[in-house]
Formats: C-alpha cells, sequence, structure tokens
C-alpha cells in the first residue's frame, strides 16, 4: 500500500505540464481556428515521459477545466477539476482514492499560449513529430528566479505542442497517439463505490473532506 500511494503522489508531482505559445490568428482559415479550438478543448493522448534515463508512459484526457491521467503500471488514475477545485488520485485495485483541495494552474494547462514564465522563444528548425510537421523553437523562461531553457515543438497540422524538452537532455516529454475530439465526461468522475482514503499526519484537505 505504502509504495502505491508514492507512486501516485509522484503522479501528482508529475503532472505540472508545460504549454506552448499559440500561432498568430491573421491569416488563418476558419477550418485552421477550428482545429486549433479543438485541440484547446478536448483530447486523448499519450505522454512518455523521460527523466535520469527512465521512461514512464501515462494516458491522458483533456476536456475544458478538467485533466485525467492513466498510469496502468502502477494500477492508478489522477483526475483534475479545476471547475471544483479539486484533485483526485485514485487507486484501482484497492477501489479507493484520495482527494485534495486546490487546483493549480499548472496542473490542468497542457496547450496554453505560453511556457510558464517565458521570457523569449525562436525558431531553430523543423521536425516531423509522431506524424505532425513541427516547428522547433528555443524558450527561455523564468520560474521563480531561475532562468531555465526548453527545446519545444509544435504540430503545425493540430496546433499543440507535442514535444518539449530540456535543451541539456535531462528530460523529455512527448505526446504520442493524440486523438482530437469529444471525452466522456465520466473519464473526469470518480467511479461508483470507491472508497474515500483519510491518510494520518497529512495536510488539511487532502484525503479529508
Amino acid at each position: 500500500m505504502k509504495r502505491v500511494l508514492i507512486a501516485v503522489l509522484a503522479i501528482f508531482v508529475a503532472l505540472t505540464v508545460f504549454g506552448c505559445s499559440k500561432g498568430k490568428e491573421e491569416g488563418k482559415s476558419a477550418q485552421e481556428k477550428a482545429v486549433k479550438a479543438a485541440v484547446a478543448k478536448e483530447l486523448s493522448a499519450t505522454i512518455v515521459s523521460t527523466s535520469a534515463g527512465k521512461t514512464s508512459t501515462m494516458k491522458a484526457y483533456m476536456k475544458p477545466d478538467k485533466f485525467r491521467t492513466d498510469v496502468e503500471a502502477a494500477g492508478s488514475s489522477t483526475i483534475v477539476r479545476k471547475d471544483l477545485n479539486k484533485v483526485w488520485m485514485i487507486m484501482i485495485p484497492q477501489k479507493t482514492f484520495m482527494e485534495m483541495e486546490g487546483v493549480k494552474d499548472d496542473q490542468i494547462k497542457a496547450a496554453e499560449e505560453k511556457v510558464k514564465g517565458e521570457v523569449s522563444r525562436k525558431a531553430v528548425g523543423s521536425e516531423t513529430i509522431d506524424g505532425h510537421p513541427s516547428t522547433k523553437y528555443e524558450v527561455t523562461a523564468k520560474v521563480d528566479d531561475k532562468t531555465m531553457q526548453v527545446y519545444q515543438w509544435w504540430a503545425t497540422d493540430i496546433n499543440f505542442p507535442v514535444k518539449t524538452a530540456a535543451i541539456d537532455g535531462s528530460w523529455v516529454m512527448e505526446y504520442r497517439d493524440i486523438k482530437i475530439g469529444s471525452q466522456p465526461d465520466s473519464l473526469f468522475e470518480v467511479p461508483a463505490g470507491y472508497k474515500k482514503m483519510t491518510i494520518p499526519g497529512m495536510p488539511p484537505g487532502v484525503g479529508r473532506k
């Protein structure tokens, strides 16, 4: 049980994802704008992250103000509900869940206008990522008085940041198998019959009503 909780909490921390700058609207056709709006609203994808030589995979689902990730290897799901200001961490084998009050903006952003703290960006090339023609950007951002640089690949056919990586190669996050379309509301609810957990020693609002 302790290992499961550690894994789920690690997933919760990993939900902080970077956004990317949207292209200019001038000259865009109505169809291109519609595609852009669809990507920003609802989609499913597989997120593949690599850090310190280790690779992890999770399934992601997105709706306005809602975000879900499933990690099959850990038997867990995490649902971020900005509309309710809550995060649910679900342990599927145990049919239990923890509830946390408060949602940070970074936990719900997937394709916003800019990387958090972005101060500059420049195009440095183009590549095809998972079948999507993409413009590669070098982005400089400042977060908590620290300056960092990342590469981001913006898919020009679906207007979505399909890949982000540290310039030093220490980590990479890539969206694969992106499918744009309506996502069932049931994906963003705690399954019926699951028991709410209370964890001794955790801060107020965590696993408590």
